[in-house]
């Protein structure tokens, strides 16, 4: 029994909570929703309010048109149409009519069924000497109009006629009929005039009473309730207007209306129930797990014992597994310790074994320059003692460019030969394909090969390691070299494409590649058995560098020759950063 008035206690609370949920949320998304609210009314009303007072202006600025101040003859009256009509057709106005002191029509731009209108209540506040304004509806059209009639005057300063501009109000709801708030304006004698509901046009608002009224007298149902500061109405008056609604008013005294709005609240209202549904059924999980916890505990406790006899017996077992687990990851660590630094030998080996080929070239690169260097300074030391300085400055000049080509070479061999491991990071390709052909060049000289690389006028930046990309594009030139070796014509292509990915593109015209299945695998080669240039070492480094790098190297055969291809990363600031 007394398990059972605590959960209904306990669900009466729940219930008490998610009404207050309720409330509250509702309140809250009333305010938000009356805040969009007014926002979009004062939007409608400034629309409105803006496209009238163009025409109002218009009527102020035709009043002293020069055309519309002789008017004696027919031919003056028909200048004057004229001009009405052309500036009511730029204006978008239904009419433009001038009259005299009496309201006879003197010139219009469309033909009117009555010549007088003297009863006109926007012409008679002209005749007073103020802008005047009235709305209404037209007998046999039924068409709604808004007319602004500005008084001309004489040079004495007497009314000697007026302007009457006439806009059709249903061209000026054509820019928010389709807003999806319900917005009507009601005049003066509470008639809705302007709707973007066509269904509450002319209804109309008793005095004393809230609601609306349709033109035919019929009852609707309406009724009004206020949630703290807002005003909610309920009412069945179509398929196109909500049946629970918010209900905002703004007073309009330029164009003498009041601008109302009818928001739905049947989003505040789910927004309400579901955050009381979901404090509901929070509190309802919370106290099923509270009372299964209470009745589990007893359980729990009995089977804890068993658990704790049991648990002993696993830490052993747990224990001495983890013991061998470390012994493993100790031997795992060392046998990838041993690999990485079996990879650094492998990827030295491989440099030394370019250098190995290159260098005879090198040596004569090398040699050439001392010899240059020797002759110029015994011709420099000739000219000094003949007198002739100029000369002798020469000499000394071609010296030091022989001695800066010599460093740039030995920095490069220094660099490339060294064996550590340099880190990741921002690499221009440029240089790194500069580096690489100056290493190449002497080979290539004295075997024949021709290169064609165009370096591009601005840095391209990787990400990679400067010396081990040098390596792999001195792999890869050799490699081009040995496969024409066999042929007169040799040519050797460098290009950069910098488009979606970032390649490097190595082509020779060479026979092509015989198995590209097997091209990166370690020791595979197409050299004679014994050979001296190589044992298929040099794509295998390759691959592996640049797969260190997160880029790709690819082999394939062309229309002439083989190609192979590059794949880096491109350098961003952001990245590394």
């Amino acid at each position: 029994m007394q398990r059972v008035l605590v959960i209904l206690g306990f669900l009466v609370a729940v219930g008490l909570l998610s009404a207050g949920v309720w409330s509250y949320g509702y309140r809250q998304a009333l305010s938000q929703l009356s805040e969009k609210a007014e926002a979009d009314l004062e939007l409608a009303a400034d629309r409105l309010t803006t496209q009238m007072q163009v025409y109002q202006e218009l009527a102020v600025l035709m009043a002293s048109h020069p055309v519309l101040q002789q008017l004696a003859t027919p031919q003056q009256r028909r200048r004057a149409q004229a001009v009405l009509l052309d500036v009511a057709d730029k204006t978008a106005a239904v009419n433009m009519i001038y009259l005299d002191p009496k309201g006879q029509v003197l010139a219009a731009a469309q033909p009117l069924v009555s010549r007088n209108m003297a009863d006109d209540l926007a012409f008679r506040r002209a005749m007073q000497g103020a802008l005047g304004s009235a709305h209404g509806v037209v007998p046999i059209s039924g068409d709604r109009i808004y007319s602004y009639a500005a008084p001309t005057f004489d040079a004495a300063g007497r009314v000697i006629g007026a302007v009457m501009v006439i806009a059709d109000v249903q061209d000026v709801e054509q820019t928010w009929r389709g807003s999806t708030e319900a917005v009507f304006f009601i005049d003066g004698e509470g008639v809705v005039f302007i709707s973007n509901r066509s269904d509450l046009l002319f209804w109309r608002r008793v005095e004393s009473q809230q609601g609306l009224v349709p033109t035919e007298g019929a009852d609707v149902d309406f009724a009004s309730t206020w949630v703290g500061p807002h005003e909610l109405w309920k009412l069945n008056w179509g398929r196109y207007l909500p049946k629970r609604a918010l209900h905002l008013m703004l007073e309009l005294p330029v164009i003498d209306m009041t601008a109302e709005v009818l928001v739905d609240v049947a989003p505040a209202r789910r927004l309400a129930g579901l955050q009381a549904a979901t404090v509901a059924a929070i509190c309802l999980a919370f106290g099923a797990l509270l009372f299964l916890a209470t009745e589990r505990r007893r359980t729990l406790a009995e089977a804890n014992a068993v658990l704790e006899s049991r648990v002993t017996k696993r830490t052993r077992a747990l224990t001495a597994a983890n013991t061998a687990l470390r012994r493993e990851v100790h031997e795992r660590q060392e046998a990838e310790a041993a690999l990485k630094h079996a990879q650094e030998e492998l990827i030295q080996a491989g440099k030394l074994s370019a250098l190995g080929q290159m260098s005879a070239g090198i040596s004569h690169e090398l040699n050439q320059p001392l010899m240059a260097i020797r002759q110029f300074a015994d011709n420099g030391a000739a000219f000094l003692a003949r007198g002739r300085d100029e000369k002798a400055s020469e000499n000394l000049r071609r010296i030091s460019d022989m001695a800066a080509r010599m460093a740039r070479i030995i920095k490069n061999l220094r660099a490339f030969a060294r064996n550590e491991s340099e880190p990741m990071g921002k690499v221009d390709l440029v240089q790194v394909i500069d580096t690489a052909v100056e290493l190449t060049e002497a080979r290539l000289k004295s075997e024949g090969v021709k290169m064609d690389w165009q370096p591009p006028n601005n840095p391209v930046f990787a990400w990679g390691g400067e010396v081990r990309l040098v390596q792999v594009f001195v792999n890869l030139i050799n490699n081009a070299a040995d496969a024409m070796s066999q042929q007169d014509e040799r040519l050797i292509s460098i290009a950069i494409v910098n488009g979606r990915k970032l390649a490097v593109t190595v082509r020779d015209i060479g026979p092509g590649i015989e198995n590209t299945q097997k091209l990166f695998e370690p020791f595979y080669t197409t050299k004679a058995v014994g050979s001296s240039e190589g044992m298929g070492l040099g794509l295998s480094i390759s691959y592996g560098l640049v797969q260190s790098f997160g880029g790709k190297i690819r082999g394939a055969n062309t229309l002439k020759g083989a190609e192979f291809t590059v794949e880096l990363e491109s350098y961003q600031e952001d990245e590394a950063a």
